[in-house]
Protein backbone atom coordinates (compact mmCIF):
# COMPACT_ATOMS: atom_id res chain seq x y z
CA UNK A 1 0.00 0.00 0.00
CA UNK A 2 3.04 2.64 0.78
CA UNK A 3 4.22 2.08 -2.76
CA UNK A 4 0.77 2.74 -4.25
CA UNK A 5 0.50 5.84 -1.69
CA UNK A 6 3.94 7.00 -3.22
CA UNK A 7 2.58 6.52 -6.56
CA UNK A 8 -0.41 8.39 -5.97
CA UNK A 9 1.41 11.46 -4.80
CA UNK A 10 3.87 10.99 -7.06
CA UNK A 11 1.69 11.49 -10.24
CA UNK A 12 -0.84 13.92 -9.05
CA UNK A 13 2.07 16.29 -8.01
CA UNK A 14 3.59 15.73 -11.75
CA UNK A 15 -0.02 16.42 -13.42
CA UNK A 16 0.20 19.70 -11.13
CA UNK A 17 2.99 20.43 -12.52
CA UNK A 18 2.36 19.72 -15.99
CA UNK A 19 -0.94 21.59 -15.77
CA UNK A 20 0.92 24.47 -15.00
CA UNK A 21 3.38 23.91 -17.91
CA UNK A 22 0.11 24.22 -20.39
CA UNK A 23 -1.49 27.59 -18.67
CA UNK A 24 2.15 28.85 -18.96
CA UNK A 25 2.42 28.44 -22.75
CA UNK A 26 -0.50 30.16 -23.15
CA UNK A 27 -1.98 28.44 -25.94
CA UNK A 28 -4.78 26.97 -24.75
CA UNK A 29 -5.75 24.40 -21.60
CA UNK A 30 -7.94 21.31 -21.04
CA UNK A 31 -12.24 22.42 -20.15
CA UNK A 32 -11.25 21.73 -16.44
CA UNK A 33 -9.08 24.41 -16.05
CA UNK A 34 -10.76 26.97 -18.32
CA UNK A 35 -13.62 26.69 -15.48
CA UNK A 36 -10.92 27.35 -12.97
CA UNK A 37 -8.58 30.28 -15.36
CA UNK A 38 -12.32 31.70 -15.54
CA UNK A 39 -13.22 31.79 -12.44
CA UNK A 40 -9.59 32.86 -11.07
CA UNK A 41 -10.22 36.18 -13.69
CA UNK A 42 -13.28 36.97 -12.07
CA UNK A 43 -12.39 37.11 -8.20
CA UNK A 44 -9.00 37.02 -8.66
CA UNK A 45 -7.96 33.90 -6.76
CA UNK A 46 -5.08 31.55 -7.96
CA UNK A 47 -5.95 29.49 -10.56
CA UNK A 48 -4.59 26.57 -8.63
CA UNK A 49 -6.40 27.55 -5.57
CA UNK A 50 -9.82 27.29 -7.59
CA UNK A 51 -9.08 24.49 -8.76
CA UNK A 52 -8.90 22.88 -5.30
CA UNK A 53 -12.17 24.57 -4.34
CA UNK A 54 -14.03 23.57 -7.82
CA UNK A 55 -12.96 19.95 -7.18
CA UNK A 56 -14.39 19.94 -3.48
CA UNK A 57 -17.93 21.68 -4.88
CA UNK A 58 -17.78 18.66 -6.89
CA UNK A 59 -17.29 16.28 -3.74
CA UNK A 60 -19.84 18.05 -2.18
CA UNK A 61 -22.39 17.30 -5.28
CA UNK A 62 -21.91 13.53 -4.43
CA UNK A 63 -23.24 13.36 -1.33
CA UNK A 64 -26.80 12.81 -2.70
CA UNK A 65 -25.13 10.09 -5.11
CA UNK A 66 -24.35 8.20 -1.87
CA UNK A 67 -21.19 7.76 -3.49
CA UNK A 68 -17.94 7.22 -1.05
CA UNK A 69 -14.41 9.01 -2.66
CA UNK A 70 -11.40 6.97 -2.77
CA UNK A 71 -7.88 8.04 -0.76
CA UNK A 72 -7.32 9.22 -4.39
CA UNK A 73 -10.26 11.28 -5.46
CA UNK A 74 -9.25 13.36 -1.54
CA UNK A 75 -5.63 13.41 -2.78
CA UNK A 76 -6.74 14.76 -6.23
CA UNK A 77 -8.47 17.22 -4.75
CA UNK A 78 -5.51 18.28 -2.49
CA UNK A 79 -2.58 18.12 -5.07
CA UNK A 80 -3.44 18.94 -8.49
CA UNK A 81 -4.38 22.57 -7.71
CA UNK A 82 -1.68 23.14 -4.88
CA UNK A 83 0.83 21.73 -7.41
CA UNK A 84 -0.50 23.64 -9.95
CA UNK A 85 -0.60 27.11 -7.91
CA UNK A 86 2.96 26.58 -6.39
CA UNK A 87 4.74 25.87 -9.95
CA UNK A 88 3.03 29.06 -11.15
CA UNK A 89 5.01 30.85 -8.37
CA UNK A 90 8.60 29.47 -9.44
CA UNK A 91 8.26 28.57 -13.49
CA UNK A 92 9.00 31.09 -16.12
CA UNK A 93 6.96 32.33 -18.36
CA UNK A 94 7.55 31.44 -21.82
CA UNK A 95 8.00 34.58 -23.69
CA UNK A 96 7.97 33.09 -27.54
CA UNK A 97 6.38 31.03 -29.36
CA UNK A 98 9.42 28.22 -29.39
CA UNK A 99 9.05 28.43 -26.03
CA UNK A 100 5.28 28.20 -25.66
CA UNK A 101 4.94 25.20 -27.91
CA UNK A 102 7.72 23.82 -25.96
CA UNK A 103 5.86 24.33 -22.46
CA UNK A 104 2.87 22.90 -24.28
CA UNK A 105 4.53 19.43 -25.54
CA UNK A 106 6.12 18.94 -21.96
CA UNK A 107 3.25 19.75 -20.15
CA UNK A 108 0.87 17.35 -22.57
CA UNK A 109 3.34 14.59 -21.88
CA UNK A 110 4.12 15.22 -18.11
CA UNK A 111 0.25 15.28 -17.52
CA UNK A 112 0.19 11.68 -19.88
CA UNK A 113 3.02 10.54 -17.51
CA UNK A 114 1.42 11.36 -14.11
CA UNK A 115 -1.81 9.76 -15.48
CA UNK A 116 -0.49 6.30 -15.78
CA UNK A 117 1.59 6.82 -12.40
CA UNK A 118 -1.22 8.18 -10.37
CA UNK A 119 -4.45 6.06 -12.27
CA UNK A 120 -1.81 2.76 -11.64
CA UNK A 121 -1.77 3.39 -8.23
CA UNK A 122 -5.75 2.19 -7.96
CA UNK A 123 -6.54 4.61 -5.23
CA UNK A 124 -9.96 6.27 -6.80
CA UNK A 125 -13.33 5.54 -5.94
CA UNK A 126 -14.42 3.10 -3.83
CA UNK A 127 -18.01 1.60 -4.17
Amino acid sequence: MTVRLVALVAGLVLYGFGCALIVLAGLGVDPWTVLAQGIAVQTGWGIGWVTNLVGLLVLVLWIPLRQRPGVGTIANIALVGTTLQISLGFLPSPTNPVGQAAFLVGGVAVIGLASGIYIGARLGRVS
